[in-house]
């Protein structure tokens, strides 16, 4: 169950960044003024996953440092 729960989750996640729009507000205005609105959704999509990437790095570190520790304190008892 647990391991389900996880893919679920983690597929939720890699899909996110797709649909949410993270562009600060005078990147966003210039690309909306200049009309190339290819340009704007290359532009949000870096933005996106550039922003997405080190939470995904560090949420893996943190859950391999938590699975580490729970093994040793199960060895421990």
């Amino acid at each position: 169950m647990k391991k389900t729960l996880f893919a679920i989750l983690i597929l939720i996640v890699l899909f996110l960044p797709q649909n949410i729009e993270a562009q600060c507000a005078m990147c966003r205005a210039s690309l909306e003024s200049s009309g190339d609105v290819k340009a704007a959704e290359g532009i949000n999509n870096g933005i996106v996953y550039l922003m997405a990437l080190p939470y995904i790095l560090v949420g893996g570190l943190f859950y391999f440092v938590y699975k580490k520790m729970k093994n040793r304190s199960l060895e421990e008892v």
